[in-house]
């Protein structure tokens, strides 16, 4: 489903961030990526879905090869990866069926499969009833489920979460991360970088913890492993 072979990344400032990273996700899997600020995870993350690109080495998802993938197929590509962020990214200016209508109209999907499958979408992540509303008459968490809907409206194969709970409540966490689970059990694969030690410590999962750039911890239903 997604590995990494000896893939190294140097920013153009000198700065290591992936010194040598070698890892393979089964389809279906549920990986949380952990590890101190600057340590990076963030480049781990952004390279499976090709924001940005190795120095040297592999990275093949879903058997495409990204080191030989061309800027031009890119599209294609996420068209199989769900990105979910911290910040939301939703436009203002479109209501939430449309915010999460957009990823389908952008790859030309017919207009009554995208009103069927939208409405899908929004009722599995509980917002059926709010489909009309703006992003700004939300809450934190609702918009969050807003950018869930419309990260996994198109059946990705693999959904790439990068502090998707970073600027929620802990009781909006967990229901943030019940849809995870939601979507995992239905055969996504998930990756998921985070600082939030409970729910690590109590939605047991593989854990990956990086450290200076390499993998330093690799464990099935891990700890957090830092304080918090």
């Amino acid at each position: 489903m997604i590995e990494m072979q000896d893939v190294y990344k140097t920013y153009r400032n000198g700065v290591t961030a992936a010194n040598g990273l070698n890892i393979k996700i089964d389809a279906g899997e549920f990986l949380y990526v952990v590890g101190p600020s600057g340590a990076g995870k963030s480049t781990f993350i952004k390279m499976m879905y090709r924001e940005v690109r190795p120095t040297s080495g592999t990275i093949t998802i879903n058997g495409v090869n990204l080191s030989k993938l061309r800027d031009s197929k890119v599209p294609l590509l996420r068209r199989n990866i769900g990105v979910v962020f911290q910040d939301f990214k939703l436009l203002n200016t479109l209501n939430v069926y449309e915010n999460v209508a957009f990823a389908l109209e952008v790859i030309e999907e017919q207009p009554s499969y995208i009103k069927k499958r939208v409405m899908e979408t929004l009722e599995l992540v509980g917002l059926k009833n709010k489909a009309r509303m703006l992003p700004t008459e939300l809450s934190g968490g609702e918009q969050q489920r807003v950018s869930i809907a419309r990260s996994i409206v198109n059946a990705p194969k693999v959904v790439i979460a990068d502090e998707p709970t970073g600027n929620l409540d802990p009781d909006t966490s967990w229901d943030i991360m019940n849809v995870f689970e939601e979507i995992n059990m239905r055969g996504t694969t998930i990756v998921m970088a985070t600082h939030n030690k409970d729910i690590v410590n109590t939605i047991k999962h593989r854990v990956v913890a990086i450290e200076g750039g390499r993998i330093a911890r690799d464990q099935q239903k891990g700890d957090y492993g830092y304080e918090a």
